[in-house]
């Protein structure tokens, strides 16, 4: 099963982040696709991945540490997700 498709991965991965215990052990490619599941567009500007998402006056600005995201990055994604109340909207048709 791939690893988009796999909804205990994906738990994992929200679980990771909302947790706030291993923010500089999270995969940059985990954390770009779920944004992605929880609705945000990405666009990309050199090694910026830029994402915005309609009713949600913050950007999230990131770009990865090695094949990692950036810490303090992945706690800005958490409190976005934690104050507009995403973490129960994931996209299930992905």
């Amino acid at each position: 099963m791939s690893e988009e498709k796999d909804p205990v991965r994906r738990d994992q991965t929200l679980d990771r982040i909302l947790r706030g215990t291993s923010d500089s052990h999270i995969p940059f490619a985990e954390l770009c696709r779920l944004l992605h599941r929880l609705g945000f567009d990405e666009r990309i500007r050199g090694s910026h991945h830029i994402f915005t998402r309609e009713g949600i006056a913050e950007i999230l600005n990131l770009q990865p540490k090695g094949a990692r995201a950036k810490p303090y990055q992945v706690k800005q994604a958490r409190n976005l997700i934690l104050k507009y109340r995403l973490a129960g909207e994931e996209d299930d048709t992905v």
